[in-house]
């Protein structure tokens, strides 16, 4: 057995949005649970000798378009970390919204590890409906689709190691194609859910968030987060603003900005 490299993972706020209704945070919310904020991330994942980083955010055109607020650049947030964009050599794209896929050209030499099913979803029968297209670009599926004849994408068809310590996870639910990564660090099996949950309270109440493919499939998948991960306090939800409560700060200066979640977090989850 190949031993397993041993990853320091990264949170970056990258945007924020607030004021938004229980509603729009979970399927049958109670409305006196008043005004919620989201947080948008991408992550890093720095080991001995592989780099990952997961997911590109959005740029300041979209971002204006949808009425989010921009705080830096998935470039200018790597470089926080002391990552070079255009050095990183593989991207893993846990599906294809629009917060989470844009920003190609700033990874000039990384493959894109996305699952077949995202790509079908995004490009096939079910974006004819609003009701499945809003939460994608349309430039950025069209980038998706130049990069696959530039043979830059590394589709997956379901679970896949990438390299020992980690690997990529079909969940579905959210999206036809969403997938977590699975990471070995110090504190053991960590797991990045991505959007197969966005907040902590999704899971933990079994209250999907109202952007989905599949509900059950959504539900089932908390399910299989809780298996992959060491235990419920290693699984990272994909916009919750207290990930950077629970989580130490990369450096003191990066509070707020940057989370070690490689690190045990500073209170109970």
């Amino acid at each position: 057995m190949q031993q397993l490299e041993t990853f320091k993972v990264y949170a970056i706020r990258y945007a924020h949005h607030g004021g938004r209704s229980p509603y729009e945070m979970f399927i049958g919310g109670d409305a006196h649970e008043g005004p919620m904020a989201l947080d948008y991330f991408i992550w890093a994942a720095v080991g001995p000798t592989h780099t990952y980083v997961i997911d590109t955010g959005f740029n300041a055109a979209v971002a204006k378009k949808r009425g989010r607020t921009l705080l830096r650049t998935p470039l200018e947030g790597l470089a926080l970390i002391g990552i070079e964009a255009k050095t990183v050599h593989d991207v893993i794209l846990t599906h294809l919204h629009y917060d989470h896929v844009g920003n190609f050209s700033m990874f000039p030499k990384a493959r894109l590890h996305i699952q077949d099913k995202e790509v079908q979803y995004a490009t096939g029968r079910y974006m004819r409906e609003k009701t499945f297209q809003g939460a994608y670009e349309l430039d950025d599926v069209v980038s998706l689709v130049r990069e696959v004849y530039e043979g830059r994408v590394e589709f997956h068809d379901g679970d896949a190691e990438l390299t020992p310590g980690i690997s990529v996870h079909f969940i579905g639910g959210h999206t036809m194609g969403m997938q977590c990564v699975r990471l070995w660090t110090e504190r053991g099996w960590l797991v990045l859910a991505s959007d197969a949950s966005h907040l902590y309270a999704n899971m933990e109440r079994v209250a999907p968030f109202p952007i989905v493919f599949d509900v059950g499939q959504m539900v089932n998948g908390f399910k299989t987060l809780r298996k992959l991960a060491s235990s419920q306090n290693h699984i990272i939800p994909g916009h919750d603003p207290l990930v950077l409560q629970r989580y130490p700060p990369a450096t003191a200066e990066l509070k707020g900005v940057v989370a070690r979640l490689d690190h045990a977090p500073l209170s109970p989850e």
